[in-house]
């Protein structure tokens, strides 16, 4: 038996997330259907992070066993690409990995990124690809809430109500803000998050930074450890799995 570890790239607007469900069409599906039809088997594959519907990544990470090795993996990717290209999918690149290495639990850091285009002009380009937030953004108040979340801390009020994680305790490493122009990038980086956590985040930094809360209410939100006190969260669209560490 061998276990291969493939990076995947893709847009998730017409996806209902990464893991297969009954509702709809799932990345997790698209790719186990195609490797199917390649190696003639059935294969079920293993995601890093399970992204919700509407979520991007560039650096997502899957792995899957099989039993021949395979031997031209650039034919392989190849092969994999003339049939998901069509559904803005991409497999990066593949690598042969130790039959107990596993792709979720394995993995030392996940590093997600939000972006927010703060502008009063309407989106063309990267519409479907950010939020389009067109009050003021106070970088200063948005880099002071960014700077609260950093270390370990209780993060249920940012905790989706259907999150299955045994517990809401969570190592946040960093959280770096970049300003290019109008685009904001909002970087996390921890071992693992929560159920909608990101996004929730996000939501109460820009409710912090465009006014509608002071500090001490952002700070006492976060305290609080209810989910109803959240701000809504930021929009799918503006997320992205950028990479995981191993």
């Amino acid at each position: 038996m061998f276990n291969y570890l493939l990076k995947i790239e893709y847009n998730g607007k017409n996806f209902v997330g990464w893991q297969s469900q009954k509702n709809g069409n799932s990345i997790q599906d698209e790719i186990e259907k195609v490797l199917k039809k390649i190696l003639k088997s059935n294969i079920k594959i293993i995601g890093a992070g399970r992204t919700d519907k509407g979520v991007h990544a560039f650096g997502q990470y899957t792995c899957f066993k099989h039993n021949k090795k395979i031997e031209n993996t650039d034919k392989f990717l190849k092969s994999i690409n003339f049939f998901l290209g069509k559904k803005l999918i991409s497999a990066i690149n593949i690598k042969a990995k130790k039959i107990d290495f596993h792709a979720r639990f394995n993995a030392k850091k996940r590093v997600y990124e939000y972006l927010i285009i703060n502008r009063k002009s309407l989106l063309s380009i990267d519409k479907g690809r950010a939020w389009h937030v067109k009050k003021k953004i106070d970088m200063n108040l948005l880099r002071k809430g960014a700077r609260i979340f950093k270390g370990t801390h209780d993060f249920s009020t940012f905790r989706a109500s259907s999150c299955s994680a045994n517990s809401p305790i969570k190592k946040m490493e960093s959280v770096i803000i970049r300003k290019n122009n109008e685009k904001i990038f909002i970087r996390f980086i921890s071992k693992s998050f929560l159920q909608n956590q990101v996004r929730s985040m996000v939501g109460c930094l820009k409710y912090l930074a465009t006014g509608k809360w002071s500090i001490s209410e952002f700070k006492n939100v976060m305290k609080s450890k209810k989910r109803s006190r959240c701000a809504p969260p930021a929009p799918a669209e503006g997320l992205y799995l950028m990479d995981v560490k191993y």
